[in-house]
């Protein structure tokens, strides 16, 4: 399977923070073999199909922190309340490492991942490059003279649509964000631009059958819990007086 990993190459010119951005086909995977798996979420998979795409995200999630010099067994998931993901370490492990923010994606057969340095936040979205949406929809991602545009150009509403669910993904609110509020000119490769006053970079290229969108920008990629703030004043007094003494288990959230 490592074989199988493909490491994309954005068409990015100018300066950028560190950025690592993966796919490998979607296949069928024993939970045992994927540490990164959420096992509350697999259970509830009716279909085979989306327990595949989660286990094979999960897995190229693991690959990615990897080369990313970060062991993914001390590593968990975690999602917001719009179902964002971000990364943190298991409990009973205290570490100053700042850890990058992350986006997953599932399309066609492939699994997506993209990582970004910390103090950014990152979307990834692929499909393949011959799919067709049907007119009929445009609306719903689209207004106005953007609509128009699509409707006058449709063979270009797969690379419109793709670059709006990566911004989508990049704000951290996926579907929750009206993508008829992403507005930028049909068709476009790159793209500088704001939205609810924060600043993103686009870019969109086609790899092999697909293709590809990624947007970055400066934000937060990492999601709390009410005992990070218990297990930081649990750190700070054992760092601070000699007499402390704890035994502590490590424990995956959901493992």
């Amino acid at each position: 399977m490592q074989d199988e990993i493909e490491v994309l190459t954005p068409p990015i010119e100018n300066h950028h923070p560190k950025i690592l951005t993966l796919r490998c086909p979607v296949r069928s995977f024993d939970i045992e073999e994927v540490v990164l798996a959420n096992v509350d979420e697999v259970t509830k998979f009716v279909m085979q199909k989306r327990r595949d795409e989660h286990l094979s995200g999960r897995w190229l999630l693991a690959q990615a922190l990897s080369m990313w010099e970060i062991s993914p067994d001390e590593i968990e998931v975690r999602r917001n309340q719009f179902r964002a993901p971000s990364l943190a370490f298991i409990h009973g492990i205290w570490k100053n490492t700042k850890l990058p923010s992350i986006s997953i994606g599932h399309s066609e057969g492939w699994a997506y991942v993209a990582l970004i340095e910390n103090g950014w936040t990152i979307g990834i979205d692929g499909e393949k490059k011959d799919r067709k949406i049907a007119e009929n929809a445009f609306d719903m991602m689209a207004s106005g003279e953007e609509l128009e545009n699509l409707r006058g150009n449709p063979d270009l509403a797969i690379q419109t649509w793709t670059a709006k669910e990566s911004v989508q993904k990049a704000m951290r609110l996926g579907m929750n964000f009206n993508p008829r509020k992403i507005e930028f000119p049909i068709g476009v490769k790159k793209a500088n631009f704001s939205i609810e006053n924060l600043n993103f970079q686009l870019v969109s290229w086609t790899y092999d059958d697909s293709h590809i969108s990624l947007t970055w920008g400066e934000g937060i990629g990492y999601d709390s819990v009410p005992e990070d703030e218990l297990l930081e004043q649990t750190r700070l007094a054992m760092e601070s007086s000699t007499d402390w003494s704890v035994g502590c288990k490590t424990t995956r959230l959901n493992s």
